[in-house]
């Protein structure tokens, strides 16, 4: 008998996963495999944590297949040449994966589908690291939503007749369990190692995938308080589905829905690059690519390493660089500072970010940086700007965090501030008014 095969993505895990749950429903054995994309891996640095990361979580993935007999087959390579291998190789009727809505994602999967089907072998994808896709949620005219709260709106609405349900349909758990004996039995396959493909084993720390009730109850009261253990850190999990999306939205129905709120936006940025491809290279509204960018090095270098004279800003840049994580509240007001203190282009702090953060996902950073910068899908004017000073005494007046990160504030040994608040709000609001004209 042919086989099936699964692959894995950003769906890191056998519980509640959509594609595979299709894949074990139907009659052929079913192999499951990951390829690590030589394209996206080349572009990393070879300590990049996030690459142990995965490698650690399929090396579990793995030892679980094998204690059901099966195993996971891993592949370094380019994505088309390795299924051409595969097809070779194996007796494959179907391919079973879930869908990702990044622009090269996409543009691979229609690649390998079209490979696929050249040797008649169906391509079939799923919804699974998001709860709503395309025109599940839309306005009345059928066009995507470009404001957060409508969206949101029409998200909860559409959940169940009784809003807040948590035995909703698109919220329900996929048994994949029960069709465990449907994996196909094999040998334990060969895994690749970290150093094979060029990298380096991190040292980095990884959140846990467990999360106190307690965090979650407190959600939307401690938050925004970088100095206590307020938030879920999740974010990597979500990333690279080692969690269920569906299991935490249920969870968030029970308990808090300002941490709901959380995971809409999700859904939110996803859909908006689904639909809007161009926020990856240019502003969401493109009048705002208009607006004349400074770029200084020095002041730059200043705020990626920490050292811009405003602490809160210097001890999110430093807990970026040490630990791949940034505090949600922290992450605003850093990327305000960058691109209306400073006047830099969103997309610099886009890509450093990008590099450094563990959870890095193209559609939130790229809505996030927009976001704050002013040009993307957020209904505020151009004319918010954090004042880093105000931040800090609201968020951290006991400079619990900043002491933390910046050990020598308040110190002759720390940096002076490297532009003047007033100033640069005066500067920064001029420039877009000047644009914007």
């Amino acid at each position: 008998m042919k086989n099936a095969i699964f692959w894995f993505r950003r769906d890191l895990r056998l519980a509640d996963n959509a594609g595979l749950f299709h894949a074990l429903k139907q009659n052929n054995p079913v192999q499951c495999i990951f390829i690590f994309d030589k394209v996206i891996l080349d572009k990393l640095p070879k300590n990049d944590a996030r690459v142990t990361f995965i490698y650690d979580e399929l090396l579990s993935i793995k030892s679980e297949l094998e204690s059901l007999g099966s195993t996971l087959e891993m592949y370094y390579g380019n994505p088309i040449e390795v299924w051409k291998s595969i097809i070779q190789e194996k007796e494959v009727c179907k391919v079973f994966t879930n869908r990702d809505y990044e622009p090269y994602a996409k543009d691979r999967d229609k690649k390998v589908a079209e490979l696929l089907d050249k040797n008649n072998i169906s391509f079939n994808h799923f919804k699974d690291h998001i709860i709503f896709e395309g025109n599940e949620v839309c306005k009345s005219d059928g066009l995507p939503y470009t404001v957060f709260t409508p969206f949101k709106k029409k998200w909860i609405a559409k959940l169940d007749e009784k809003i807040w349900n948590k035995n909703s349909y698109f919220l329900t758990e996929y048994p994949c369990e029960k069709y465990f004996d449907n994996f196909v039995k094999s040998h334990s396959a060969s895994k690749i190692s970290l150093s094979e493909m060029g990298f380096e084993r991190s040292t980095i720390k990884f959140p846990s995938k467990i999360v106190a009730q307690k965090i979650i109850l407190k959600y939307d009261e401690q938050r925004n308080f970088p100095g206590i253990d307020g938030t879920s850190k999740l974010g990597i999990h979500f990333r690279f589905g080692t969690i269920s999306i569906r299991e935490k939205a249920r969870k968030a129905l029970a308990l808090n829905q300002v941490f709901l709120s959380e995971l809409i936006w999700r859904d939110f940025y996803a859909q908006i690059l689904d639909a809007f491809p161009h926020v990856t290279k240019g502003a969401f509204r493109p009048k705002y690519d208009k607006v004349e960018w400074r770029f200084d090095e020095q002041e730059y270098m200043a705020w990626c390493e920490g050292k811009t004279g405003y602490p809160i800003v210097d001890a999110g840049m430093r807990e970026l660089n040490t630990t791949g994580y940034m505090h949600n509240r922290v992450r605003m007001i850093v990327a305000s500072f960058l691109t209306k203190h400073l006047l830099h282009h969103w997309s610099l702090g886009e890509n450093y970010f990008a590099e450094k953060l563990l959870d890095f996902d193209l559609a939130s950073n790229s809505g996030g940086w927009q976001w704050a910068s002013g040009t993307g899908t957020d209904a505020a004017p151009y004319f918010r700007i954090f004042n880093p000073t105000s931040q800090q005494t609201k968020f951290d007046k006991d400079f619990v965090y900043i002491k933390k990160w910046v050990p020598e504030y308040g110190t002759e040994s720390y940096v002076k501030p490297i532009v003047e608040h007033k100033f640069a709000r005066e500067r920064c609001l001029s420039t877009y008014k000047s644009a914007l004209a």
